[in-house]
This record gives structure tokens, C-alpha cells and sequence, in this order.
């Protein structure tokens, strides 16, 4: 495979995981609104164990994992099904579903 073709290849691979689907989506509050999104960090997760918490399609872990977060990460949740809790995170913006369990509030 020529390099033209493989990086064209690289761009869209990596155009559709940042273009993931969430089964359940939600709105994102920006933080000029009233009330808007709460800030959170990731805790308790067990280093010994699978040490990161699933980022999920939506509320239950019978939806698609798309991507890890790891104690200490920051999130926004800005939504809550039960115990799960709709978030989104990092740079650029991503975004999908947590369990509450490894959650803590206080990060602004």
C-alpha cells in the first residue's frame, strides 16, 4: 500500500472513532446556562483490578464500550439514568455514559 493510501486510510479510521454514536445521547450544558453540567472526578477504582472505568454508549452495561477512564480523570455529568450517568470529558469534547459508583463530586 502506497503512503497516500494508507494515510487516507489512518484519517478515516480514526474520523469514525471520534465520530462514535452514542445508543443513548444526550444535550451538553454549557456553562453559561443555568445550572449546566456538574463537575465530577473518577474514584475508587481498584489498581489491582481492571483499574479504568468504561465509557459506554449508554446507560447499562449491555451497551458498546468506546472508550477508558482512569482515577483522578475529570468529567462533566450532566445527565443521570439511574445509576448511570451521562458525561463528557477531555479535548477534544468526548462524551457517553459512566456508572456512578466511580464518581465523586468536586471537580467545579
Amino acid at each position: 500500500m502506497d503512503c497516500t493510501k494508507l494515510a487516507l486510510t489512518l484519517v478515516f479510521l480514526a474520523g469514525t472513532a471520534a465520530a462514535q454514536q452514542l445508543d443513548q445521547d444526550f444535550t451538553i450544558i454549557e456553562d453559561d446556562q443555568a445550572a449546566g453540567c456538574a463537575g465530577s472526578i473518577v474514584s475508587g477504582l481498584d489498581p489491582n483490578g481492571d483499574g479504568f472505568l468504561s465509557v459506554r454508549t449508554g446507560p447499562g452495561s449491555q451497551f458498546s464500550k468506546i472508550d477508558e477512564l482512569h482515577n483522578g480523570d475529570l468529567v462533566r455529568t450532566c445527565t443521570r439514568d439511574g445509576k448511570w450517568y451521562g458525561v463528557y470529558y477531555g479535548q477534544p469534547r468526548r462524551k457517553g455514559w459512566v456508572h456512578g459508583n466511580w464518581l465523586i463530586d468536586g471537580a467545579g
